[in-house]
C-alpha cells in the first residue's frame, strides 16, 4: 500500500526520531535500565559529551526518553526509556533482525541507513 502524502504513514517521523548516530544505541542501552549521563558515556565509546547531550535532549523532546533530576548533593540525573521509546526500540529490533537474516539490500553502510541519509524520496511504499 502506498502513502498518499510522503509522511502520512509516520515512517519519516520515526526515522527522524531515531536517526542520529547514537540514538539507536541509546535506546538499546536504556531499555535495560535507567542510566546516568556518565554511565551512558562509558557505554558508548567514541561519543563526545556534546553529542551525547544533544542526542539525549532531542530524544527527550521527542518523548523517547525521560530525564529525572534528583534533588540531592551532588546532583544526580537519570535517563530512562518511555513507552514510546520501547515501541520504537521494538521496531528497530525487527528491522535489525531482518537485515541480519536477509543482508543489507542497499549495500550502503549501516550508519548511513540509520541516519536517514540513505532514504529515497519514498518513505513508505
Amino acid at each position: 500500500m502506498r502513502c498518499k502524502e510522503p509522511d502520512s504513514c509516520g515512517f519519516a517521523a520515526a526515522l527522524q526520531a531515531i536517526g542520529g548516530k547514537w540514538k539507536t544505541s541509546l535506546l538499546w542501552e536504556l531499555h535495560l535500565r535507567p542510566y546516568r549521563f556518565a554511565e551512558l558515556r562509558r557505554l558508548l565509546p567514541g561519543v563526545s559529551e556534546k553529542m551525547l547531550t544533544q542526542q539525549l535532549r532531542q530524544m527527550e523532546a521527542d518523548g523517547l526518553i525521560s530525564r529525572r533530576s534528583y534533588d540531592e548533593v551532588p546532583p544526580r540525573v537519570e535517563y530512562s526509556i518511555t513507552p514510546l521509546g520501547f515501541s520504537l526500540n521494538d521496531a528497530v529490533t525487527v528491522i535489525g533482525e531482518s537485515t541480519t537474516k536477509h543482508g543489507n539490500p542497499s549495500g550502503r553502510r549501516p550508519e548511513a541507513v540509520a541516519s536517514g541519509k540513505a532514504m529515497s524520496g519514498r518513505p513508505c511504499s
